[in-house]
């Protein structure tokens, strides 16, 4: 997948976290069963302000099972769980093992989530 191509998936991926209402992002469990074990794109959405942190990761429930950063610091920042949600948008298994590293990365870079400490620079 050339560089052009990347953008326009990273794009659309983008624009599908943006644009997905809140009310039809995954809610918060303890065993987050919702969420697929496929490999894919998420982000921690708040009720108002937005996207809090973009990830990839091989394995969505995994991911989340294992913990995550971004609800500890939701916590410190005293956000309610209840305007807290999950949105993710899975990626089928590519011959490209960097694929999801890029996305990321595409989409990072546009977006700047107050929860990613690190945006990886353009190439």
């Amino acid at each position: 997948m050339n560089n052009e191509d990347l953008k326009i998936q990273a794009r659309k991926i983008l624009d599908e976290i943006a644009f997905t209402t809140f009310e039809q992002c995954e809610p918060l469990t303890r065993d987050f069963t919702h969420i697929p074990l496929r490999p894919g794109i998420y982000a921690i959405r708040h009720i108002t302000e937005g996207l809090l942190y973009i990830g990839k990761t091989q394995s969505l429930r995994k991911r989340f099972k294992g913990g995550h950063k971004a609800f500890l610091w939701a916590w410190l920042d005293k956000y309610d769980d209840a305007t807290i949600r999950i949105v993710f948008r899975p990626i089928p298994h590519s011959k490209n093992p960097t694929l999801l590293l890029e996305l990321e990365a595409i989409i990072l870079r546009a977006t700047d989530p107050p929860y990613n400490a690190q945006i990886p620079a353009e190439r």
